[in-house]
C-alpha cells in the first residue's frame, strides 16, 4: 500500500489494514527485513511506514555545527598528567553528550573488520541455514530476530533492521551454538570488548571521584550482551527508520560501526550524526549509569537512520549485570549524594527495569521516567 498524503494516512489505515496480522505474516517467514529486500520489493511495507509525526525530519544546516567527542585513549596507564586528562574528557562528554568516540582503544583493525564481515555473512548467508536460529525467546544465547519489540503495540511502526543477540558474559555459549560465520572472532572480539569496557568502566568512575574498581566492583560488567545488527538498503528510507530513538537500558554501550553511517543522537535538541571514523568504538551511557550516578552522566536518545545505501553493520556490546535475577538494587551511588544532592530515582533491581524496558519497547520514552522521585 502506498501512502499518498499526511491527511490520508490514518484513515487509510484504519479502513484497509490489519497491522497484527501482517506483523505476524512477516515474522513467520524467519526471513527478516533482508527477506523483504531479497524478494525484490520496491515499496515499503505498511507495517515499516512511521506515522508522519515520526519521521525524521530532513537536518537543519543552518543552526550551529557540532564537534562530537573523540577520545584517544593512547598511554592511558603510563602518564598521570594523560590519565588525568582523559578522564576529564570522558567525564565532559558523558555529562553533556552522553556519548563520545575513542581511538587507540587497543583492540586491532583487523579484529574490528573481522567482527564486522562474520556479521555481514551470517545474514547473507542462505535463509534456511539462518532460520534455525531466529526465535523470540530472549532467554536463549543466542537469538536471530527482526525487532526484538515487534509486537509491541506501543511502538509507531517496525524498524528496517535484522540482529543477531548473544549471551557472551558471564557464561558464553558452547562453540558449537555460534553460527559458523561469527564462531571464530566472537569470543576474541568479546574478551577484547570487555577489556575495554572495564577500562572506560574505571575512567567513569574516577570522573564521578569514585575509586577506579567501583563501578566494575557493582558488577557493571558482570554480563556482555553483543548484538549485530544488519540494515538492508531500504527503497523509502523517508517513510522509515533503522531503529526508532531510544536510550539504552544498561551501564554502558560499546559500538562497532562500518562506515556507511546513520547513527544519530540527539544533542541540545538537535540530531547531530555520528561520524564514522575507520578504527573508532562509540562509546555511550546507558540508563542504569545514568540513574546510579543520579543524573551526573546522561543516557540520551539516539537513532539510527535508514538509507537506499547499504546494508549497514553494526555491533553493539551492552554492560550489565548478569542475566540471572537478582535481588541486588541499584539506586543512585551513596557518595555522590548529600543535602543539596538527594536521590532523584528509586532503587529498581536490574531485571525489573530491564523487564520494564523489553515491554515498553522503543516508543521514543525514557524507561528512567517511571523511577523518577
Amino acid at each position: 500500500m502506498v501512502v499518498s498524503s499526511t491527511d490520508d494516512f490514518q484513515a487509510t489505515v484504519q479502513k484497509s489494514y490489519d497491522k497484527m496480522s501482517e506483523l505476524k505474516a512477516f515474522d513467520d517467514t524467519k526471513a527478516g527485513v533482508k527477506g523483504l529486500v531479497d524478494a525484490g520489493i520496491t515499496k515499503v511495507p505498511q507495517i515499516f511506514v512511521l506515522p508522519p509525526k515520526n519521521r525524521p525530519e530532513s537536518l537543519d544546516t543552518s543552526e550551529k555545527q557540532f564537534i562530537f567527542p573523540v577520545i584517544d585513549l593512547e598511554g592511558i596507564d603510563k602518564d598521570p598528567i594523560n590519565h588525568k586528562e582523559i578522564v576529564d574528557k570522558v567525564r565532559d562528554a558523558s555529562e553533556t553528550w552522553g556519548f563520545f568516540q575513542v581511538v587507540n582503544h587497543g583492540i586491532p583493525t583487523s579484529v574490528l573488520e573481522a567482527m564486522l564481515q562474520g556479521t555481514r555473512e551470517f545474514f547473507e548467508q542462505d535463509i534456511e541455514v539462518k532460520k534455525q536460529y531466529y526465535t523470540r525467546d530472549i532467554t536463549k544465547k543466542v537469538v536471530h530476530t527482526s525487532n526484538f519489540d515487534l509486537y509491541s503495540p506501543s511502538v509507531p511502526a517496525a524498524n528496517w533492521r535484522d540482529s543477531l543477540f548473544f549471551s557472551m558474559a558471564p557464561n558464553p555459549p558452547s562453540p558449537e551454538e555460534f553460527p559458523r560465520p561469527c564462531r571464530g572472532i566472537l569470543r576474541d572480539y568479546s574478551k577484547h570488548v570487555m577489556e575495554l569496557g572495564c577500562s572506560l568502566l574505571g575512567l567513569l568512575s574516577e570522573g564521578l571521584g569514585l575509586d577506579r574498581c567501583h563501578l566494575e566492583d557493582m558488577d557493571c560488567a558482570e554480563g556482555l550482551g553483543v548484538v549485530g545488527h544488519y540494515y538492508p538498503p531500504c527503497p523509502q528510507p523517508e517513510l522509515t527508520i533503522g531503529t526508532n530513538k531510544h536510550s539504552d537500558n544498561d551501564f554502558i554501550t560499546v559500538l562497532l560501526q562500518d562506515d556507511i553511517g546513520g547513527l544519530q543522537v540527539l544533542h541540545q535538541n538537535q540530531w547531530i550524526d555520528v561520524p564514522p571514523t575507520p578504527g573508532s568504538i562509540v562509546v555511550n551511557i546507558g540508563d542504569l549509569l545514568q540513574l546510579i550516578s543520579n543524573d551526573k552522566y546522561l543516557s540520551v536518545e539516539h537513532r539510527v537512520l535508514s538509507n537506499k545505501v547499504g546494508p549497514r553493520i553494526s555491533v553493539a556490546c551492552f554492560f550489565s549485570t548478569g542475566p540471572l535475577p537478582s535481588s541486588k538494587l541499584y539506586g543512585p551511588i551513596a557518595e555522590l549524594l548529600s543535602e543539596d544532592n538527594p536521590p532523584k530515582y528509586c532503587a529498581t533491581t536490574v531485571k525489573a527495569f530491564s523487564d520494564y524496558f523489553r515491554k515498553k519497547g522503543l516508543d521514543g520514552t525514557s524507561a528512567l521516567l517511571h523511577l523518577k522521585i
